[in-house]
Order: C-alpha cells, then sequence, then structure tokens
C-alpha cells in the first residue's frame, strides 16, 4: 500500500521520489547542477531516497563521448562534487563507471566502461549498480561502449530492502530484479532513459505493472524527459504496487517530481501466499551475484503532506505533437542557437512545421520565409500570408525568379535539344535551399525543413533544396499523420492557424505548370500503409502484396507496392545526407535504420 498522509512514517514506509529531469548530453556542469536542484526539491519533499534517470551525469545516449578518457574523468569527478554534497538523503544517481582490467592472455590492461547507477548517502558512495542488460538494437548501441556488470546489490534503507538496476534489465523475464526479489528485495528501483515512440508508454506500464507482480513489489520507475538530437524522451515516471497495480505516473514531456510513501508491511507474507512458479537458484545466479548494503536513515524529517498521486494520459496524437514540440525545442536549445527560419511555401507541410516551431519556441524566434516561382499559384502564395498572419510569424517575401531565369540561362547551351525534366524542377528547389542557408549564416540562425517522411521514404525531396537545413521536424511523421496533427492543432491550441484551404488542396511542390504529388506518387494511404510495413515492420515485397490484396479495391496493386519498396530501396544515399529529425515511429530513418547505400541485394 501507499500513503500520502503526511505522516511522520514509520519503519515499514519509505518516502521515494522520482526525480524526472532533462539533461543535456556533455554538459556535465549543467547536469549535476540540475541533479543538485532536484535533490533539494526531494529534500523539501521529505523524500528518503530519490532516483535519478539513466546517466544522468552525462546525458543519455553520450555515445563516443565515452571513449574519451577526460570525459570519464569529468564524470567521475562530477560524481565525486555530488556525492560530497548529499546529506540525509539516499540518492541514486547514473554515471558512467570504469574499471581497469587485465587480460588472461596477453597481460595487457585494459578499460572497461560500465552503465552505472551510484547509491550516494550522507556524503558517501555507499554502493555501486552496473547495468547488466546492455540493449544493442534500434537506436541502442550499448555493447559498443559498455560491459555488463555482474552484481545485483540490495540496500536496506532503515530495514526496507531496495533493489537497484537500469532501464532494460526491466525488460527481460528473469533478470536482476528477480535475483534482488529473491533475495529480499522490497521495492525495485529502475533508472531509464528510454526515448518516445508513439504507444510505447503504454508498453513501458505494461512492463513496470507485471514486474511488479510477478516478485509481488514496488517498482519506482524513473524516465528522462527532453530532446537529444533525433531522440525524445517523454517521462512518465510511474510507481506500481505488488499486486501489479499502477499506482501513478509522472506528467510526460515535462520536468516533475513523482513522490509517495511506500508501506511495506505485509509485504513478505503475501510473498509467501503467491502461487508463482519458482526460479531455479542456478538461473539467478548466472544473472549475477546479490550484494547487500545497509543505510540508516538519521535525523528528524519534516513530513509535509504530498500530492495524491494519478495517472496522467495523453491520447496518441497530442503525444505526438508535444514529442514534435520538445524535439525542436531541445535541439534550438541544446545546440546554442535561438531563432529559426521556416519556407513557407503555402503547402500542409510548411504550415505544420511552422506551428510546431511557434508552439516550442516562441513567435518572437520564428521567421517564415515565402520563395514563389512562376510555377507558385496565388493560393499557396495567399496561404502562407494567412498562415504567418494568424500565427503572428514574421514573414519575409523573397522572388526566386531572377535566380531561376540566371540559371536557365547558364545552362541554356548545356542543355540545348534536351527536353525539361526533374533537373530543371529541382534548380528551382537548390535555389530556394540556397536562399535559406544564406539568410541562416547571415543571422546565425537555424532551418528548419518541412518534409515529411513519406518523401523521406521515397525520394520525393531534393538533395541540396528543400532537403537543406539543420532540423527536420517532420522527418518521421507520414504525410496522411501530417493531416491528422494539423486538424489536432487547429483543436488543441489558440485559434485555428492551418486553414482548410491548406489541408484541403491537392498537395503538389509547384514546381512545373498543374504539378500534383498524385502525377508521381501513389494515393497517400496506400503509400504510408506500404512504408509503415517495409521500413517498420520490415516486411518483405511478397508479404506486403497479399495484405494489399486482402484490402481488396482499398489496397494497392502488385505494381504500386514494387514501384514503392523500389523508391525507398534506391534513395539510401539522400537519406544519409539528411538532417536529423523528431523520432516518433518505431522505427525512423536515422539511427534506428542502416543500410548500405550501394547494395546488389533485390527485394
Amino acid at each position: 500500500m501507499t500513503t500520502n498522509n503526511g505522516s511522520s512514517g514509520s519503519n515499514s514506509t519509505l518516502r521515494v521520489a522520482a526525480a524526472q529531469i532533462n539533461t543535456t548530453v556533455g554538459d556535465i556542469d549543467g547536469n549535476s547542477t540540475l541533479i543538485e536542484k532536484w535533490i533539494g526539491l526531494a529534500q523539501e519533499q521529505g523524500a528518503d531516497l530519490v532516483a535519478f534517470p539513466e546517466l544522468t551525469i552525462t546525458g543519455y545516449p553520450p555515445e563516443d563521448l565515452v571513449l574519451y578518457d577526460n570525459f570519464i574523468a569529468d564524470n567521475k569527478a562530477a560524481l565525486n562534487r555530488i556525492s560530497a554534497w548529499v546529506g540525509d538523503i539516499v540518492v541514486v544517481v547514473g554515471f558512467v563507471d570504469s574499471e581497469v582490467s587485465e587480460s588472461d592472455e596477453t597481460g595487457e590492461s585494459r578499460t572497461n566502461l560500465y552503465n552505472a547507477a551510484a547509491v550516494i548517502y550522507n556524503r558517501t558512495i555507499v554502493a555501486t549498480y552496473r547495468k547488466i542488460h546492455l540493449p544493442n538494437y534500434g537506436v541502442f548501441d550499448e555493447r559498443r561502449y559498455f560491459t555488463s556488470g555482474n552484481q545485483c546489490p540490495v540496500i536496506s534503507v532503515d530495514g526496507i530492502k531496495v533493489g537497484v538496476n537500469i532501464c532494460e534489465d526491466i525488460w527481460e523475464q528473469i533478470g536482476p530484479s528477480e535475483v534482488q526479489c529473491a533475495n529480499g528485495a522490497q521495492i525495485v528501483v529502475n533508472l531509464n532513459s528510454s526515448p518516445y515512440e508513439s504507444g510505447k508508454h503504454g508498453h513501458r506500464v505494461e512492463v513496470v505493472t507485471e514486474l511488479s507482480r510477478r516478485n509481488r513489489v514496488f517498482t519506482l520507475y524513473t524516465n528522462q524527459i527532453g530532446g537529444q538530437d533525433e531522440l525524445v524522451f517523454d517521462g512518465g515516471s510511474m510507481l506500481a504496487g505488488p499486486t501489479g497495480d499502477l499506482l501513478g505516473t509522472a506528467p510526460r514531456f515535462e520536468e516533475s517530481l513523482l513522490v509517495a510513501d511506500v508501506d511495506v508491511e505485509g509485504m513478505d507474507k503475501s510473498r509467501l501466499q503467491h502461487q508463482s512458479v519458482g526460479i531455479p537458484q542456478e538461473e539467478l545466479d548466472a544473472i549475477g551475484e546479490s550484494t547487500k548494503y545497509k543505510i540508516g536513515l538519521t535525523g528528524v524529517r519534516r513530513r509535509p503532506k504530498v500530492k495524491e498521486l494519478s495517472t496522467h494520459r495523453l491520447d496518441r496524437l497530442e503525444s505526438i505533437y508535444r514529442a514534435l514540440l520538445v524535439g525542436t525545442r531541445d535541439y534550438v536549445k541544446k545546440t546554442g542557437f535561438k531563432k529559426v527560419a521556416v519556407a513557407v511555401s503555402g503547402g500542409i507541410d510548411s504550415a505544420l512545421v511552422t506551428t510546431v516551431a511557434v508552439d516550442a519556441i516562441g513567435v518572437e524566434n520564428v521567421v517564415g520565409v515565402s520563395l514563389p516561382s512562376r510555377y507558385s499559384s496565388d493560393g499557396s502564395v495567399n496561404d502562407a500570408k494567412d498562415l504567418c498572419s494568424r500565427l503572428g510569424v514574421e514573414l519575409w517575401n523573397i522572388s526566386i525568379e531572377p535566380g531561376h531565369t540566371a540559371f536557365e540561362e547558364m545552362l541554356a547551351d548545356t542543355f540545348a535539344g534536351t527536353k525539361p525534366g526533374l533537373s530543371e524542377e529541382n534548380v528551382q528547389s537548390r535555389i530556394r535551399g540556397n536562399l535559406m542557408m544564406a539568410i541562416a549564416n547571415k543571422f546565425g540562425w537555424l532551418v528548419l525543413t518541412t518534409g515529411n517522411k513519406s518523401e523521406m521514404a521515397t525520394g520525393y525531396a531534393t538533395l541540396y533544396g528543400d532537403m537543406a537545413g539543420a532540423y527536420a521536424v517532420i522527418k518521421d511523421v507520414p504525410k496522411t499523420l501530417v493531416y491528422e496533427l494539423c486538424h489536432h492543432r487547429n483543436k488543441r491550441g489558440s485559434g485555428s492557424p492551418i486553414t482548410l484551404e491548406i489541408i484541403e488542396k491537392p498537395p503538389s511542390a509547384e514546381l512545373r505548370p498543374d504539378q500534383l504529388d498524385e502525377d508521381s506518387l501513389p494515393p497517400y494511404d496506400q503509400l504510408d500503409r506500404v512504408i509503415h510495413h517495409y521500413i517498420e515492420e520490415r516486411m518483405s515485397p511478397e508479404l506486403i502484396i497479399q495484405n494489399e490484396q486482402e484490402l481488396g479495391g482499398e489496397g494497392a496493386s502488385e505494381a504500386v507496392v514494387r514501384k514503392i519498396v523500389r523508391l525507398i530501396d534506391i534513395n539510401e544515399y539522400k537519406r544519409r545526407q539528411s538532417p536529423p529529425g523528431v523520432k516518433i515511429t518505431g522505427l525512423a530513418f536515422g539511427k534506428d535504420r542502416r543500410l548500405p547505400i550501394a547494395s546488389g541485394w533485390q527485394r
């Protein structure tokens, strides 16, 4: 049971806190200051224990920074400074641990690195846990850097036994938590840096509550928030009870402190009555050795009444929109910039990106640039003006006609006798890309690109043209989802900045007379479905064709499926040169997906 009655507590109750904070990779001093701030906030709430996210001191993921010895030394020095500052509160904080070992075969020494958690109390590092299960899939590369630990510490805090482990460790059916619970742990504290994906939070809840249920244990799950390059961390820290109940969660996409009183009275009796299949000791021994530590809290704690636990929920579109906001905001902030420029065409993609930018960093930090050509319709030019007017965005107008004419003249002799085609169309996009980058260079701004996932998948974007920029806000947002998000934003915020004229007009690059996307691409509902199956679910073309045939008239034909797959395959070189963007799906173009550009394998 948990209580939130503000009582002075007893030896069966521990007040725990999950500090859900926004760290920055490499900013060791800034992260340390943030940790100390939130330790103070936890103390104000009378917490006995406060847990921080995975690799809090270095930020996550530090990637190849951990290969520099001075980075490891600075992170350890910061841990020691924090430790010297901690008083009568148990602090669990993530850092990179290291240990020099000697090879049995060569006698040469090497330094092993560990994704670790330090348990600190009263200016002392009481225990260290080293992550055992290292993820090496999707966006995770932990086996590239870290060595697995082999100890499963259980810390007795005033007689209440706490097991500490990290992220992936609880995604195993039999893992460090089982070793710790078999050795008396009543509370499992799990440190996380778990990136956002649409729908993933519900899966996390299932993992945490199932862990608690099968082990008859409380689980305190701490996750970080914030954007880091293409990753967004959505928090959602939580506490689950021994019966598998979700007792409370922290708000998602914002810093917060989840505080609760955990009463372990009667847990041992409940465990004896729990009819679960025992885990053979040899299986537990294979995971890691149990180690035990003891902390006796000192002093009299002030126990202010803490908020009743609640469960925070977000629907699908709101969580995606918030991920785009946080990813954009933190990329701009953490790279040291303040303002952005967006090429506003009057189309739906640039409308969504401009709106996200305004919501993320403020209208005063966004400049729209209209770059009309001889093929730009009056409707598109006016839609761009209307959007910026509704948002309050300053809009610059720069016609590309002089540059377009100049390029045609320069290429006239070279292109003589050929028919106009993609080259002539893409010249316009590259002129726009040059102008956007010139503006960004001149004023020290970032360019936000406006291409969506459907375009990135099929190569329906111009290299060094509309792909030129610093951050691709909707790079992982399929075109059909762009429409959903525009409708959602019109409902969630003040006013309706993205008009029906923008949403309902047929999409077009407007690089030749009467051009429409459907001239080159299948209908977007078919296109996005095939992209999802081929990219995110890694289905073969044959299986996709079978699935599409089962949809009858709504499905894509075999020829359309094979065309889409072919477009995806041959445009890997473009995606390799595209800027990072917010990851929202189960498999984004970037760290998630690494394919050779030169490949002879035919799907």
